[in-house]
């Protein structure tokens, strides 16, 4: 099996390469920098079934490959939000190329779409066939949407041209290799209490999220991108919903920092609460999230804090 990774130097992307040259499969991996590091998939250049290829999905591939991991995209607010026009034209733009190249190598495709599709959901706990309740012109609009006009090409592909593509509705991931300035909740706690610093909750931190390890995720992705039959977009996360201020303590716990928590305005757009609903996932795939929080914290704290001491 030959595998593409989209992205496949980012922090989700490089555990999915790692996953997938262990099972066997001749990986290439496809990454432009603009949020990947070189680092994160330095280990796998010894394997003779890797490739690296610093590429913009912007630009059309042609490769012969059998499947496709579509991860490329921003995932962070502060990296979406840098270039909000540059994103969604990743988001489509970059999307519409990856599925020209499945159609003309008759590859299937997963599409790395994420709960953000969901926005501030007035469905709660989100469940796959909820629309979603997502401003337009907000400032995560670039993301939120860029996503969803990418679901809406994979499934145009899927009816017009035959393409072979599976969704996955990733809700929120963590675990070693995450950017210490990617601005996502779990490494500003981290890196805020390794520093000594107040961990900021934006709000008044009873705003819920659900987070997923790494190779939770990566396990899912797998057996999503291979089941045979198209499910659907179907939603990958942790079920188990934390508020801002028990993330916060579990942190601090898993560092051993005493630093204050500090309470800043509130971000616009936030969801007010998130969690998906993986009944689909345990049904059709058999999946569903083995780590605990506290275990995966203990790795991501270990990871992160020696990328500080490298910085």
């Amino acid at each position: 099996m030959r595998s593409l990774v989209t992205g496949g130097a980012g922090f989700v992307g490089s555990h999915l390469c790692e996953a997938l040259l262990a099972r066997g499969d001749e990986v290439v991996c496809v990454d432009n920098f603009y949020t990947g590091r070189r680092s994160n998939v330095a280990a796998l250049a010894a394997s003779a079934n890797f490739t690296l290829l610093e590429h913009d999905v912007n630009t059309p591939l042609a490769l012969e490959v059998d499947r496709i991991f579509h991860l490329a995209c921003p995932a962070s607010p502060v990296h979406y939000q840098r270039d909000r026009i540059w994103t969604i034209r990743t988001a489509v733009i970059g999307t519409m190329n990856v599925l020209e190249l499945a159609r003309t190598s008759n590859a299937r495709v997963l599409l790395a779409s994420t709960s953000e599709v969901y926005g501030s959901a007035q469905v709660h706990p989100q469940v796959e066939t909820y629309w979603g309740h997502v401003n337009p012109i907000g400032p995560r609009a670039c993301y939120d949407e860029g996503k969803r006009c990418a679901e809406t090409l994979a499934v145009g592909y899927a009816d017009q041209h035959q393409v072979e593509v599976r969704i996955a509705r990733i809700f929120n991931t963590y675990g070693p290799r995450m950017d210490l300035e990617d601005g996502r909740v779990v490494s500003n706690f981290v890196r805020q209490a390794l520093c000594g610093d107040a961990l900021t909750v934006y709000g008044d931190g009873l705003q819920t999220r659900s987070f997923c390890f790494v190779t939770d995720l990566v396990a899912g992705l797998i057996a999503l991108c291979e089941t045979p039959a198209d499910p659907g977009p179907v939603n990958l996360g942790n079920p188990a919903e934390v508020t801002m201020i028990e993330l916060a303590a579990a942190v601090l716990s898993a560092t051993g920092a005493t630093t204050p928590v500090q309470h800043l305005a509130a971000l616009p757009d936030d969801p007010e609460r998130r969690r998906p609903d993986i009944t689909k996932a345990r049904q059709l795939l058999g999946w569903t999230p083995r780590v605990a929080l506290a275990d995966g914290l203990q790795a991501t704290v270990e990871d992160l804090r020696a990328q500080l001491a490298r910085a």
